[in-house]
């Protein structure tokens, strides 16, 4: 009995432990790039888009598809940084507690 006690008092830490860190992912904020810095997107680890930067040099009506595909592509190298952090931040919080990578805990 005070295994599962102690289980519990396990789990109501972790969910604890992960409200907060689920808070402090929409601080984490990563920048994607793409075409060498003319198109950039920021966004937070938890996909929350907050801003995207375009050189003005791309600002041309014949230039609007290479424009569209470096949106795409920044915002793409936006979100696989993104997930890095919020796994990065995962694997600080349940590492010590043995549980299979891809358990749902997001």
């Amino acid at each position: 009995m005070a295994d599962f006690l102690g289980m519990m008092k396990q789990a109501a830490q972790l969910q604890s432990k992960m409200q907060a860190m689920q808070e402090e992912l929409g601080n984490v904020e990563v920048e994607g790039i793409s075409g060498g810095g003319l198109v950039a997107v920021r966004m937070t680890a938890k996909m929350e888009v907050k801003g995207v930067k375009i050189d003005p040099s791309l600002m041309k009506a014949e230039e609007r598809e290479v424009l569209e595909d470096l949106l795409v592509t920044a915002h793409n190298d936006a979100r696989r940084k993104a997930e890095a952090a919020m796994q990065e931040k995962m694997q600080a919080l349940t590492g010590g507690l043995g549980l299979p990578p891809g358990l749902g805990l997001t």
